[in-house]
């Protein structure tokens, strides 16, 4: 294991230029924190073990770059770093780590509560010699409670967080989301907050140039995005029922037939309400007492929803969209990915991206001052000492 942080800024232009990271993290959560950061210009140093971050073998789908295949799942969450590989029981390997982590300004790392202290890489022992160092730790638990020496894995986290019990049909089963949301929360969640403690380092006063011990949960992670969700129940008492497509605060809001497949139509108050009766010539429902305000539509849910059905398989899926474009009622089409990467205002807005070879989606910022450093594609296992 060589590696140095690099001595220029990856891209002058981008917002954490000069940042320098040190990743100990694998699978999702903390990687996909540490791409937002390597997108964002931080020149992020991937430490994997010896077999590499487990997500590589996660196939298939595969990819090949430089003739090694690698995992598409590993692609997805380490853009732009640097890989470096490293054996935590070889002395001169963690000296190495060590010596990057006395000269980084951020350590990201994903390992249970209390298990890098017997390397000497735990907040408290690498603080004392870089007291401006931002330590960012991701568990599935936390730091403390009862829970805390336990793995975190996406899919129990779904389950405890309520996630899945709001998620599915009325009536059925609960239902996980299709990708892995609360890794991913936890890592934006993640992301932010080390950019919030780098900023802190700035501040006149007692905390000017001290970094700062960041305890991420995915569990707290998921339970904060519960949002509305959580307000309804500490407003009532009960637990929202899994309402699949449908608004729990607004009506009508839902998928609807045509003839050639649903579309989604959110016309989320009551002005956007009559647009949508107006496209669908359905003036007389805009007087109809039981329709006339959100509050009204949703004690007459079902009702409006199966007029609103009726109405909408009449038409042709485009000849809908295209309507509701002009009239100014919000609706789209229910897109495949193929569809997504093809549809022209994804396009427009370059959200595909390949680097080395290598397809994938962007971070989603757009600066007036600034850029994204999209400059190299996930790094080979080792390939930087």
């Amino acid at each position: 294991m060589t590696a140095r942080w690099l001595d220029e800024p990856r891209n002058p232009r981008s917002p954490l230029a000069g940042v320098k990271v040190l990743e100990l993290a694998r699978v999702l959560a903390g990687p996909f924190a540490g791409q937002i950061l390597a997108d964002l210009g931080a020149d992020v140093i991937k430490v994997e073990a010896q077999d590499g971050d487990q997500t590589r073998h996660w196939g298939p789908p595969w990819m090949g770059v430089d003739e090694e295949r690698t995992a598409a799942y590993y692609h997805a969450c380490n853009r732009g770093k640097r890989s470096v590989m490293a054996d935590f029981n070889d002395g001169d390997d963690l000296g190495r780590v060590a010596k990057l982590a006395g000269e980084a300004d951020v350590v990201l790392e994903n390992f249970l509560p209390g298990k890098l202290t017997r390397f000497g890489l735990d907040h408290a022992t690498l603080a004392r010699d870089n007291p401006a160092l931002v330590y960012c730790s991701i568990t599935g638990f936390g730091q403390d409670g009862p829970r805390r020496d336990e793995p975190g894995y996406d899919f129990v986290i779904q389950a405890m967080s309520g996630f899945m019990s709001l998620n599915g049909e009325p009536g059925g089963d609960p239902m996980k989301f299709g990708l892995s949301i609360s890794d991913l929360a936890c890592g934006l969640w993640a992301a932010n907050a080390i950019q919030a403690a780098l900023l802190m380092r700035h501040r006149t006063g007692p905390n000017q140039g001290k970094g700062q011990w960041i305890d991420m949960s995915l569990l707290d992670c998921s339970v904060g995005l519960l949002a509305n969700q959580a307000a309804s129940f500490f407003a009532t008492g009960e637990n929202p029922p899994r309402m699949g497509n449908a608004h729990a605060q607004v009506s009508a809001y839902g998928v609807f037939p045509t003839q050639d497949g649903p579309v989604v139509l959110a016309p989320a108050n009551d002005r956007l309400f009559r647009k949508l009766m107006t496209v669908l010539d359905r003036d007389d429902l805009i007087r109809d007492p039981r329709f006339a305000s959100n509050e009204s539509r949703i004690a007459h849910r079902s009702m409006i929803d199966a007029i609103i059905a009726e109405a909408t398989a009449d038409w042709t899926r485009d000849a809908l969209l295209r309507r509701c474009a002009e009239a100014g009622v919000p609706a789209g089409p229910i897109n495949t990915l193929d569809e997504v990467f093809a549809d022209p205002q994804v396009e427009a807005r370059g959200m595909a991206i390949e680097l080395g070879g290598v397809p994938g989606v962007r971070s989603p910022f757009r600066f007036s001052q600034a850029e994204l450093a999209l400059d190299r594609p996930s790094p080979k296992k080792g390939a930087d000492g």
